[in-house]
């Protein structure tokens, strides 16, 4: 197939072309240096009412020699490492925490073939795109969730352009502890965020948090109940029986209402149905690993680096860097009206956060999430969410202290 050219997702934006080129550091023992360019007020902020529209037809379908990038994702049940000697089983997508990073040009399809090799329902959600209903992956919603040995088919056409991410939209409080999420990355021909910072190194650090116990304890009872539920799913006149009182599924509210005057308790009432465990977050994780596990950024003088910050669980996280301030390009895929200035910088649940990091300061630098808690492994610190960018030149300049691991401060 020839690949199709993607429309330019905001008209406003090829005003910048050939505006920058490279920034020269030009350092010098007194460390001065060169304005940043992101001092020049050219930057796109020109307000576009019908920015927010989809470029494509979300309802659309491939047409001749359109580009299609196919992949198919089996979920399958495995045990996943966060830090050594702490193992948990979990779900995982194409057999990896995070799943297979999804990158693919504004504009162009993505078919995607889900596979569930699990006894336990699933879908994808695919986070921030514009795509026909029936494609978003919200079970009971916009599809029947996904059963044991069963598969179903996503294909959209990939539109906003930026940092998303995919997740299972299933049980959502496990099945994202549990692993279930991905980068999905929509790249643009007319981006200004590289046009003005041409950054030569692309990093996606996907922050989340798990309650070990909690998804011990929840996928254990899930196996116990798997039989019973491939057996009915197997079956569309079994699936009547899958009713409020065994999965709490009802076909309409006033349905829900009749079970409820008729006995049923739903399980959210705990003072009728006995205690639930609170979900208690232990450790904190970047793609999948606490510190120091993680793997480190790395930059050298005078480079751009670009850091895709995604907040694929359920808390916010405040991710600091040392040494430095940054600035804030992108937030949810669309770049800013400008760059803003920062050191520190919140990533909300389910919200993704671009950063440019400039190389300026040689040395070894923490990049961490500035809440205490969230920096420790099962309560103990250091750990959790926490990284270093570490200049690959820091000796040229002088700088020759060696990083030391700690594991307990």
């Amino acid at each position: 197939m020839t690949e199709s050219k993607p429309i330019a997702r905001r008209g406003f934006l090829g005003a910048i072309a050939g505006a920058f080129g490279a920034a020269g550091l030009g350092l010098t023992d007194t460390q001065s240096t060169e304005a940043s360019p992101a001092s020049v007020s050219i930057w796109p902020s020109e307000f576009d009412p019908h920015a927010t529209r989809p470029h494509w037809n979300p309802r659309g379908m491939p047409s001749a020699g359109d580009t299609i990038h196919e992949y198919t994702v089996d979920v399958t049940l495995m045990k996943h490492e966060i830090v050594p000697l702490v193992e948990t089983y979990v779900y995982a997508y194409g057999g990896s925490v995070p799943g297979p990073v999804l990158q693919v040009n504004e504009g162009e399809w993505l078919s995607v073939n889900l596979v569930n090799k699990t006894h336990d329902f699933h879908t994808i959600h695919f986070h921030g795109m514009e795509i026909a209903c029936e494609m978003d992956g919200v079970p009971l919603s916009t599809q029947w969730p996904v059963g044991y040995n069963q598969s179903y088919k996503y294909l959209f056409r990939a539109q906003p352009a930026g940092t998303h991410y995919y997740h299972c939209h299933n049980m959502t409080p496990l099945h994202i502890q549990a692993g279930l999420y991905g980068a999905l990355i929509v790249n643009s021909d007319d981006d200004p965020i590289k046009k003005l910072f041409p950054y030569t190194r692309d990093y996606t650090l996907i922050l989340s948090e798990i309650d070990t116990e909690y998804v011990r304890e929840q996928l254990d009872m899930m196996q116990q109940m798997g039989q019973q539920m491939d057996y009915m799913m197997g079956s569309p006149k079994l699936m009547k029986e899958m009713n409020g009182n065994m999965m709490g599924w009802f076909t309409d509210k006033a349905e829900f209402l009749k079970a409820i005057k008729n006995g049923y308790i739903p399980p959210y009432a705990q003072s009728m149905t006995g205690y639930v465990r609170p979900i208690r977050m232990n450790y904190f994780m970047i793609n999948g690993k606490s510190y120091p596990m993680t793997d480190p950024l790395y930059i050298k003088m005078g480079e751009y680096i670009r850091v895709r910050l995604i907040g694929a669980g359920m808390m916010p996280h405040f991710m600091h860097l040392h040494g430095h301030d940054f600035w804030h390009v992108a937030q949810d895929g669309a770049p800013l009206a400008s760059p803003v200035r920062h050191n520190t910088i919140q990533v909300s649940p389910g919200g993704t956060t671009d950063i440019i990091i400039e190389g300026t300061n040689p040395g070894n630098w923490h990049f961490h999430d500035h809440s205490d808690y969230c920096t420790s492994n099962n309560g103990v610190a250091p750990g959790g969410m926490m990284t270093m960018l570490m200049y690959e030149d820091a000796a040229d300049y002088g700088f020759t202290f060696k990083d030391i691991l700690a594991v307990n401060s």
